[in-house]
């Protein structure tokens, strides 16, 4: 049984995490979720995907505990090895990934959402990375992407205090970048997705390394690359499209090419 809904409208893939009650994850699943997203780098008429959860009440919880209530090492690496290569993969998804968090977010469904480019959250949502209070860490990139996006300071309330955020404070912090009323999440994601589509693919798949590159790569390396990206695009069929849409004032057909 699949614990990833795929649903594809237009250039979006939609995937909805579907492991009730809580939507945790497992190995399987989250093998199940690189290997989707791995199929959707290959399909180049998939501009964008959308993630969320199945139900009202959670995005994703994260891990079940029980897994590791063992204490078996070897376990442990398995299940961090599988955190760390799907999250990673989705991180690297040529596209733009967007999570719309429709409820609690918690460990590891806090962390699928931060290896996303976009997070939307209903205004009910709750999100928290909780692995210390039960002697654990985030180990599937919740240390570095939530630094990342809101600086030592919060992620240190988060992770060190175990501080939990509800949508408001989450929005205000810069942890998501938009707040929706309950059940508008995925409508939301959605309409950002198609926003993406405009784009072309090309252009975008650059833009975000580029982006993502800021995080680790000094200026002095990042803006040379920036113009060495520009000028690459003039090697791809979209570039000439684009431009050409524009003067001739049409919409744009991307090749993704």
């Amino acid at each position: 049984m699949s614990n990833i809904i795929q649903k594809i409208e237009g250039n979006t893939a939609i995937l909805t995490i579907s492991n009730p009650p809580a939507n945790t994850w497992t190995a399987e699943s989250l093998q199940e979720l690189k290997a989707v997203v791995e199929s959707l780098n290959a399909n180049r008429e998939i501009y964008a995907l959308v993630i969320t959860g199945e139900g009202e009440k959670f995005f994703s919880a994260g891990a079940d505990l029980k897994l590791f209530a063992d204490g078996d090492k070897g376990n442990a690496s398995s299940m961090a090895k599988h955190f760390g290569e799907a999250f990673e993969t989705l991180s690297a998804f040529r596209g733009v990934s967007i999570a719309a968090i429709n409820g609690y977010s918690m460990g590891g469904g806090l962390e699928v959402a931060l290896a996303c480019d976009i997070r939307v959250a209903e205004e009910q949502a709750v999100m928290a990375l909780p692995e210390a209070t039960v002697g654990l860490l985030p180990c599937a990139g919740g240390t570095q992407n939530l630094t990342a996006l809101v600086g030592e300071g919060w992620t240190k309330r988060m992770i060190l205090c175990g501080e939990r955020l509800d949508a408001a404070k989450a929005e205000k912090i810069g942890l998501v970048e938009e707040v929706v009323a309950k059940g508008e999440a995925l409508n939301k994601a959605i309409e950002l997705a198609k926003n993406v589509a405009k784009q072309s693919p090309s252009s975008v798949a650059v833009c975000k390394k580029l982006i993502q590159a800021g995080r680790i790569m000094p200026r002095t390396q990042a803006l040379p690359l920036e113009r060495e990206l520009f000028v690459g695009l003039f090697d791809t069929e979209d570039q000439k499209e684009g431009v050409n849409a524009f003067l001739e004032k049409r919409k744009a057909e991307w090749r993704n090419k």
